[in-house]
């Protein structure tokens, strides 16, 4: 795959997956949010191992595979998605995908403190900018009342998917992670789906008496097309490109996130927001390393020349 075609497939998958922040919280708001966000990753899951059988890319995991891919799948799928889906029905998809885009952040935060990954100036200014970013973001001006439940809420929703990416990184070296993928979003949503049950017993009767065909449509785009196909697409990049590199469009998420909000929600765009959102991208692409490593790889190429 040529890297053009690449950047194509990354832009693309973010533009789908910032307005997959809209089309969450449509779901959340319409239907009990832990159930349908439990069938709805379970679809996306089975969607992924339909995928890779058709390239016979499936096969049962080790036993140190699958303790790794079970931890994961606790922090990625069933703490990150019921925060998340919890976060959405009380604050805004605006507020929702900005702190969404703090994620490669507290990934680094996880990777300095528990992988040895150094620290430098370059990424303490970025982790300053970012964490700025939020805060202006989640605090309505300068008043510390102006936080919300659901703003912390998808705080906790983006700390639990850094947790679950330092465990994947300790099994990726042997692990398709397209089958990581899948594994995870089926373990996860068996959980999600157990945690509906008990916290909304009437979710699946909801599922049926309050659907119509616009919000099946949705449901079945975010499934199948933002989660199962958007992650494929994604970590089949970064096999591509580098992870360094695929990261940089990850800023992109939160801006189709911000445009999905307007047209879909009639959300408004303060100042606060377009701030926080300028922060976060300077953030991220000083604080993950993204910058740095892109330009060591352009002088280690330089110095081969």
């Amino acid at each position: 795959m040529k890297p053009y075609r690449t950047y194509i497939i990354l832009f693309s998958v973010m533009v789908v997956w910032g307005l997959n922040v809209t089309a969450t919280k449509i779901l959340v708001t319409n239907f009990m949010p832990v159930t349908i966000t439990g069938i709805r990753v379970l679809t996306a899951g089975l969607t992924v191992f339909l995928l890779l059988s058709l390239i016979k890319k499936v096969r049962m995991l080790t036993k140190k595979e699958f303790w790794y891919v079970f931890l994961a799948s606790i922090f990625n799928v069933v703490a990150h998605h019921y925060f998340l889906s919890i976060g959405l029905t009380e604050t805004t998809a605006t507020n929702g995908g900005l702190i969404m885009g703090m994620s490669p952040l507290l990934t680094t935060i996880l990777a300095i403190s528990f992988l040895g990954t150094p620290l430098t100036l370059l990424k303490t200014i970025g982790l300053l900018l970012g964490f700025s970013g939020v805060a202006f973001i989640v605090l309505e001006g300068s008043q510390v009342t102006g936080i919300s439940f659901g703003d912390g809420y998808i705080l906790l929703s983006v700390l639990t998917q850094a947790v679950s990416f330092i465990l994947i990184k300790r099994v990726a070296h042997t692990l398709d992670p397209r089958l990581m993928t899948g594994y995870m979003m089926v373990i996860g949503s068996l959980f999600l789906i157990v945690i509906g049950l008990i916290e909304e017993p009437q979710g699946f009767a909801g599922v049926f008496e309050n659907s119509t065909v616009s919000l099946w449509l949705i449901y079945f785009a975010s499934a199948c097309i933002a989660t199962a196909m958007g992650h494929m697409l994604y970590n089949e990049a970064i096999g591509k490109i580098g992870a360094s590199e695929a990261s940089i469009f990850i800023n992109l998420n939160p801006f189709f996130a911000l445009v999905g909000a307007v047209l879909f929600l009639n959300e408004k765009i303060l100042f606060q927001h377009i701030l926080g959102f300028f922060l976060i991208i300077t953030g991220v692409l000083l604080g993950s390393g993204a910058v740095e490593e892109i330009r060591n790889r352009r002088l280690r190429k330089k110095d081969a020349a």
